[in-house]
C-alpha cells in the first residue's frame, strides 16, 4: 500500500473555511442514517462524545473500551482546565488569539487550518458542557470563571476545581450512556482492540481480544473511529496511567495508517520528582498550580537550609528571571528545559536532588490560606499523601516528566487516516499542537473533534457508501486477522523465558528517555537505535508470561503492549534523528541558541513527518507534509 498526503484543506480565507467545508460537504440524510455502522474505539472525552454524537443522529455505533467503564479513560488525569476563546475576561482574547497562541505553542509546526478550526469551536463546547450541567467554577455573580495557563497572556482556561477532566468525562459519559440506553449505542467493555481489517483499500472493522476470557473476535463497520490516546508510557515513567498504550494506533500503523512526528513528544514541568528506582508511574500536579505558584531554586548548590529559611536574596525564580512577559506561566517545554538547567547545575531540591521548588507562599499571604485551598485542595490533598509533605507549610518539589504526545496518527482535515474509513481523533492523531501542546488544550480537542468535527466529517466518506454492499465478519480477511492475533498471543505464552513484560518496558523506557527525552543528539539517538533492536530481540527470546490467555491475564496484555512500543520506540528515535532543529518539545542539543532555547530551522524542516511501516521497524518510510502559513508568519519564538 502506498500512502498519498492529501491534507484536504478547504479553500477560502482561514476563517472562512471550516463553515465552507460545512456548507459543501456531502450529507447523509437522518433516515439513511440508521444504514450505516461506525465503530468508536477509545471512551474517553474524545471517543464518548463522538459515539454519543453519532449515536444521537441516527448512526448505529459500536463503542469498545478495555476499561470495566467508560470513565475510567484516563481523560479524568487532565483536571486543569479548558482552553476558550469565550473572553469573559474582557482581557484581549478572541479567536484569533487562540488561533495565534496555539500555532506559537506549537513551534509553527502545526497545520493552520485544523487549530483555527480548533479554536473556533471552543466557545461551542463550554456552551454544551455548561447545558450538560458539568459544574464549572462561577465568579460571584455568576458567570464562569477563568485562569490562565501556560503559554498565554489572557485567561481563557475554564476548570472545575482541580478536577475539570473527571467532570467533562462525566458530562460525556452521561450522554454515552444515555444513548446507549436508547439502544443506538452498543458499549463493549472489558475488550480490547488489536487489528485493523482492510478489505479493498478501505478499512472494514476490527480484531478485538475480550480481556476476560482471551477470545478473539470480529467487528465489521462502514467507517471506524480510533479515539484511544497517546503513547506516552512509552518512556515507562510517565505521568499516564499504567494501562495507556500505544497498541490501537500502532496496529493501524502496521495496516497502513502513517504515523506523524512521533519524536513530538511533552515533558510536563509540574511532576512529583522520582523518589526511587522502583517506581512505576510519576503523578503529575496540575498546571493551573503555576498560576499561583512561584518556580525557584536556591542559587547556592551547596545550599543545606530548609526552602523556609532561605532569604530571598538567596533564592533563584528562574522563569521569572528568564522570561519576564511569561513567568511562572511560560509553556511546558520552555519550562520543563529551564527546570533540568537549574538541576544540571547542581541546584536540585529534595533528598536525590532532583527537584525544584513550587512555592505557594506568596499567594497564601496575599489571598489568604481559605481563597488557595478551595482553588487546589484536592491537589495539595494528593500530594501531601504521596510525600508526606504539606504544601501549605514547605513548597512542593516538581520536575519534568513524560506527558502528552503531539505526534500521532496522520490524519486530513477531516481526521481521517491514510486508510480510507479509518478516523482519528484527540491525542492519538498528530493534527492540532505542532511540536508542543499549551496547557488545558487537550480536553479542548478531544471534545472537539468528538462533538463538533468527526459528525460533519464523516458524512462525506459515509454517503458514498450508500445502498452498497459491504464486507462484513465472514470474509476471508477477518478470520485471517483473528488467527495473526491469536498467533501473537500464544508465541508470548510459549515463550518460556525468565523476565516479565515490566523488566524489558523498564529497560526499554531508560534508553528512550536517556536519549530521545528532554535533550536528544545525533550520538545518543544512534546508540538507542542500536540497543533497542538488540533489546527487543532479548525480549523475543527471553519473555516469561505466567497464567493462560482464557482467562484475566494482565501479564499477557503487557506483553502485547511491550512489543510494540519497541517498535514505536524505533520510530520515535528515526523521526527525532532526520529532524535536524530544534522545535518544541524536540530539543535537539546541536540546534540551540546562545540562551540555550530551541533553534528552528524553517527551510528545511517546516513539514510534518508522516511514516510508513515498510515490515521492518528499521527500516520506516519517510513522507512529508509541507506546512503552508497562510496567516501567520514564522518568527523567532519567545516568550521573554
Amino acid at each position: 500500500m502506498s500512502i498519498t498526503l492529501d491534507s484536504k484543506i478547504p479553500e477560502g480565507p482561514m476563517a472562512d473555511k471550516w463553515s465552507n467545508y460545512i456548507a459543501s460537504q456531502k450529507l447523509v440524510n437522518p433516515a439513511n442514517k440508521r444504514k450505516f455502522k461506525i465503530i468508536v474505539v477509545g471512551t474517553g472525552l474524545a471517543g464518548a462524545s463522538a459515539a454519543a454524537t453519532l449515536g444521537e443522529l441516527g448512526y448505529q455505533v459500536e463503542a469498545f473500551t478495555f476499561h470495566d467503564s467508560p470513565r475510567r479513560a484516563h481523560s479524568i488525569a487532565a483536571q486543569g482546565g479548558i482552553n476558550a476563546a469565550k473572553n469573559y475576561q474582557g482581557d484581549g482574547d478572541s479567536v484569533h488569539r487562540l488561533f495565534y497562541d496555539t500555532v506559537k505553542g506549537g513551534d509553527f509546526r502545526a497545520r493552520e487550518a485544523n487549530v483555527h478550526r480548533l479554536a473556533e469551536v471552543s466557545v461551542n463546547i463550554i456552551d454544551q458542557m455548561v447545558a450538560q450541567g458539568v459544574p464549572f467554577a462561577r465568579e460571584y455573580g455568576g458567570m464562569l470563571s477563568n485562569r490562565s495557563f501556560g503559554g498565554a497572556q489572557v485567561s481563557r482556561t475554564f476548570y472545575a476545581r482541580g478536577q475539570t477532566g473527571q467532570q467533562l468525562l462525566i458530562g460525556a459519559y452521561q450522554q454515552l450512556a444515555r444513548q446507549i440506553g436508547l439502544g443506538n449505542v452498543t458499549l463493549w467493555n472489558r475488550t480490547e482492540m488489536v487489528d485493523v481489517v482492510n478489505i479493498d483499500g478501505r478499512c472494514a472493522g476490527i480484531v478485538t481480544r475480550d480481556l476476560l476470557n482471551g477470545e478473539v473476535t470480529s467487528h465489521s463497520a462502514h467507517a471506524v473511529v480510533l479515539a484511544t490516546g497517546g503513547y506516552g508510557n512509552a518512556f515507562y515513567l510517565s505521568t499516564n496511567a499504567m494501562a495507556c498504550n500505544v497498541t490501537a494506533a500502532w496496529r493501524a500503523h502496521r495496516r497502513g495508517a502513517a504515523f506523524a512526528n512521533p519524536c513530538y513528544t511533552q515533558i510536563h514541568p509540574t511532576c512529583i520528582p522520582q523518589a526511587d528506582d522502583f517506581q512505576s508511574k510519576l503523578t503529575l500536579m496540575s498546571e493551573s498550580l503555576r498560576n499561583d505558584g512561584r518556580i525557584w531554586v536556591p542559587k547556592n548548590p551547596d545550599e543545606t537550609r530548609s526552602p523556609d529559611q532561605i532569604p530571598e536574596a538567596d533564592r533563584d525564580y528562574y522563569l521569572e528571571r528568564i522570561y519576564p512577559s511569561f513567568g511562572n506561566l511560560a509553556p511546558r517545554d520552555v519550562s520543563s528545559r529551564a527546570a533540568k538547567r537549574a538541576v544540571d547545575a547542581g541546584q536540585g531540591v529534595g533528598p536525590l536532588k532532583n527537584g525544584v521548588y513550587l512555592d505557594f507562599a506568596d499567594a497564601i499571604s496575599r489571598l489568604g490560606l481559605d481563597v488557595v485551598w478551595e482553588r487546589y485542595s484536592n491537589l495539595f490533598e494528593m500530594y501531601e499523601r504521596i510525600t508526606g509533605e504539606d504544601p501549605r507549610v514547605v513548597p512542593m518539589r516538581i520536575y519534568p516528566a513524560s506527558h502528552y504526545t503531539m505526534g500521532g496518527l496522520w490524519v486530513d482535515y477531516e481526521l481521517q487516516t491514510t486508510i480510507p474509513g479509518l478516523f482519528c481523533a484527540g491525542e492519538a492523531n498528530f493534527s492540532d499542537h505542532g511540536a508542543n501542546r499549551l496547557g488545558a488544550s487537550a480536553l479542548m480537542q478531544g471534545l472537539s473533534d468528538g462533538y463538533f468535527v468527526l459528525p460533519y466529517t464523516m458524512a462525506p466518506y459515509l454517503s458514498e457508501w450508500l445502498n452498497k454492499p459491504i464486507p462484513d465478519t465472514s470474509h476471508e480477511a477477518f478470520a485471517a486477522a483473528e488467527a495473526e492475533a491469536s498467533d501473537r498471543f500464544a508465541r508470548y505464552l510459549a515463550t518460556n523465558g525468565t523476565r516479565g513484560p515490566d523488566h524489558f518496558h523498564r529497560e526499554l523506557g531508560k534508553i528512550i528517555w536517556d536519549y530521545c527525552g528532554m535533550d536528544r543528539n545525533k550520538a545518543g539517538l544512534e546508540k538507542a537505535l542500536a540497543e533497542i533492536p538488540a533489546l527487543h530481540d532479548e525480549f523475543q527470546k527471553d519473555l516469561n508470561v505466567t497464567g493462560s490467555d482464557t482467562s484475566v491475564n494482565q501479564t499477557l496484555e503487557k506483553a502485547a503492549r511491550v512489543d510494540d512500543f519497541f517498535e514505536l520506540g524505533m520510530l520515535m528515535c528515526q523521526d527525532a534523528l532526520v529532524r535536524e532543529e530544534s522545535c518544541g518539545g524536540h530539543f535537539r542539543s546541536e540546534h540551540q541558541t546562545q540562551e540555550g532555547e530551541a533553534k528552528r530551522d524553517d527551510e528545511n524542516f517546516a513539514h510534518v513527518t508522516a511514516w510508513e511501516w515498510s515490515g521492518d521497524m528499521a527500516a520506516p518510510i519517510e513522507h512529508r507534509e509541507p506546512l503552508e502559513y497562510e496567516v501567520m508568519k514564522f518568527q523567532t519564538r519567545s516568550y521573554k
